[in-house]
């Protein structure tokens, strides 16, 4: 793969786009910095750590694993993997580290896993999870993995659309949605919100009871990347506002290091005033 092709994002990949990637580059490099691929090079590497974690801060599933793995005390090394130059494109990163060419994934001691959920469910079952973050118990199990099934396709991919078209295209392409567009992807997103705030919070203070659990984590990750898209939750819904405070104060200071990248590029503090 030439320097060119290796410098896009993913993202602008996803989209078919061959303009704008500059932008972008320049918006990661100023957060994160210049570094190695992650072929060559892990930073924070612990030698005895039996597990690898490949991830990128700017992938919302990639933060969750990460709160959750630093909440749970699990050493692993810590393989930062630069979307944004495309370091996850590479036939290397293809052939060694996951065939499907995504972020987060795993290794251990040789055996290769991707897909978020599916990583949380093998490390619980390994023993590496608390209970308290993903319980044993089938019946509060299955609770948890009821709000995980129902947020992929609604949840995350609604804030993912809105947060797409209003930052990501126009930073890539330079051109600007209309307002009828935005109009929509906001509608669909709010749809989602509108359920977590009058289902999944009615009667608890978190997603599925009164603690917290990766339920929390990974639908918090999914709405803090709408502040790059300019959009701040709190204002119509009081209860993920509330909710979403205890979240950060849960995980605390696991949360506010994963989230560095949001709130950098959104201009944003944590504790923002409204």
């Amino acid at each position: 793969m030439s320097s060119s092709s290796s410098s896009s994002s993913f993202l602008a990949s996803l989209l078919g786009l061959s303009n704008g990637e500059d932008q972008l580059q320049k918006a990661f490099d100023e957060v994160q910095g210049q570094r190695t691929s992650p072929l060559r090079q892990t930073t924070n590497l612990k030698m005895s750590a039996p597990i690898r974690y490949y991830y990128d801060k700017m992938s919302q599933p990639s933060r969750a694993l990460l709160i959750i793995f630093r909440l749970s005390n699990m050493p692993f090394e810590d393989c930062v993997v630069a979307l944004r130059n495309g370091e996850h494109l590479t036939e290397d990163f293809k052939r060694q580290v996951n065939r499907f060419q995504r972020v987060p994934c795993i290794h251990d001691n040789g055996y290769k896993l991707a897909e978020s959920v599916a990583i949380l469910r093998y490390l619980s079952a390994k023993g590496k999870i608390p209970e308290h973050l993903y319980p044993k118990y089938f019946v509060d199990q299955s609770r948890v993995d009821e709000f995980l099934e129902w947020q992929h396709m609604s949840l995350r991919l609604t804030c993912a659309m809105y947060f797409r078209t209003v930052w990501l295209e126009p930073l890539l392409t330079g051109r600007t949605p209309t307002e009828s567009k935005i109009e929509t992807m906001r509608m669909h997103m709010e749809r989602n919100l509108d359920v977590v705030e009058e289902v999944w919070l009615e009667s608890s203070d978190f997603l599925t009871g009164s603690t917290l659990t990766v339920a929390d984590i990974f639908a918090a990750c999914e709405i803090e990347q709408t502040r790059m898209a300019d959009y701040d939750v709190r204002i119509k819904y009081p209860k993920i506002r509330a909710w979403l405070k205890r979240v950060r104060q849960s995980c605390n200071p696991h949360y506010d290091v994963a989230h560095e990248f949001v709130y950098n590029i959104s201009g944003t503090g944590p504790q923002a005033k409204l």
